[in-house]
């Protein structure tokens, strides 16, 4: 029994590591952030574990300014996130 529970917190470790969910939230927050002439996706970064929206308009997109993306790209985000780990962990 302890080692399934060593098995089970390794995996939980593993999900819940911030460099693996920065990288599966930045790859969700960039799909939903809106094109117009690109600037915004060209301006989104990972740095480290943190999501950079470098461009003044970012706050507007994701108070659903743009048609494209009403939900902007942090609310979609995060339940991407949630889902995943949930999939993940098996819940």
């Amino acid at each position: 029994m302890a080692g399934e529970i060593v098995k089970r917190l390794d995996k939980i470790q593993k999900v819940l590591d911030p460099k693996k969910l920065a990288q599966e939230a930045y790859k969700v927050f960039k799909d939903n952030t809106a094109i117009d002439t690109g600037n915004a996706r060209r301006n989104t970064t990972l740095q480290g574990d943190e999501i950079h929206a470098s461009y003044p308009y970012a706050k507007r997109l994701d108070q659903g300014w743009s048609n494209q993306f009403p939900e902007g790209m942090t609310k979609p985000t995060k339940k991407h996130i949630s889902d995943y780990i949930k999939k993940e962990l098996g819940k």
